[in-house]
C-alpha cells in the first residue's frame, strides 16, 4: 500500500518502518557470505533475503523453493526476483548466469537484447517482468538485458553515448 518499507543490512538484519511487517531476519545467524538484497512477496506479508553465495532466506509468506548456498556459483549473486505468484524466483550472477527455482522458468536472453558475451561480470540488478516468465536486468555500465519474455526497451549505453556512470538499480513503471 506504500505505507512502509524495509531496510536490510549485510548481516541480514531487517528494519521495518511504517506499516511494513517484521517477519524475521538472519541478524542473529553467522552467514557464509553477506546478504546483498531482499525482495518482498506480492502481498507484502513476507520477503526473501539473498546472499552473494546464492543462499536464500524466506520469511513470512515467502516460499523457500531452493538456493545455491550449498553449491555457490562462480561469480557472486547480485539479486533475486520473484515470479508473479511467488511460487518461484530467479537469482542472477554478476556474469549474467540466471538460476531458476520453483515455478520460475529457465530463461535465456531475449533476441533484441545485447548478447551476454558483452558482459564483463558487472551485472548489478534485476526486476521481474509482469508476465512472470522473465526478468529485466542491468549491468554496471547501464546496459539492459531482457531474459525470457521480458520486454527490452533500450538502455543507457545507446541513449547516452559515452555514459561513464555506475548503474546500480532498475525499476519498472506501474504499467510494465
Amino acid at each position: 500500500d506504500g505505507g512502509g518499507y524495509w531496510l536490510v543490512a549485510s548481516d541480514g538484519g531487517i528494519f521495518a518502518f511504517g506499516d511494513a511487517g517484521f517477519y524475521g531476519s538472519t541478524g542473529s545467524l553467522v552467514l557464509n557470505k553477506p546478504v546483498i538484497g531482499m525482495v518482498p512477496t506480492h502481498d507484502g506479508k513476507g520477503y526473501w533475503l539473498v546472499a552473494s553465495d546464492g543462499g536464500i532466506f524466506a520469511y513470512g509468506d515467502a516460499s523457500f523453493v531452493g538456493s545455491l548456498g550449498s553449491d555457490p556459483p562462480p561469480t557472486p549473486i547480485v539479486g533475486v526476483a520473484p515470479t508473479t505468484d511467488g511460487g518461484g524466483y530467479w537469482m542472477l550472477e554478476a556474469d549474467g548466469a540466471a538460476h531458476a527455482f520453483g515455478d520460475a522458468p529457465s530463461v535465456g536472453v531475449a533476441a533484441d537484447s545485447p548478447p551476454l558475451s558483452s558482459l564483463d561480470g558487472s551485472m548489478s540488478a534485476l526486476i521481474p517482468d509482469f508476465s512472470g516468465q522473465g526478468f529485466d536486468a542491468i549491468d554496471a555500465h547501464g546496459q539492459a538485458f531482457a531474459f525470457g519474455d521480458a520486454p527490452y526497451f533500450g538502455d543507457v549505453t545507446t541513449a547516452v553515448p559515452g555514459y561513464s556512470g555506475h548503474a546500480v538499480g532498475i525499476a519498472a513503471t506501474p504499467s510494465g
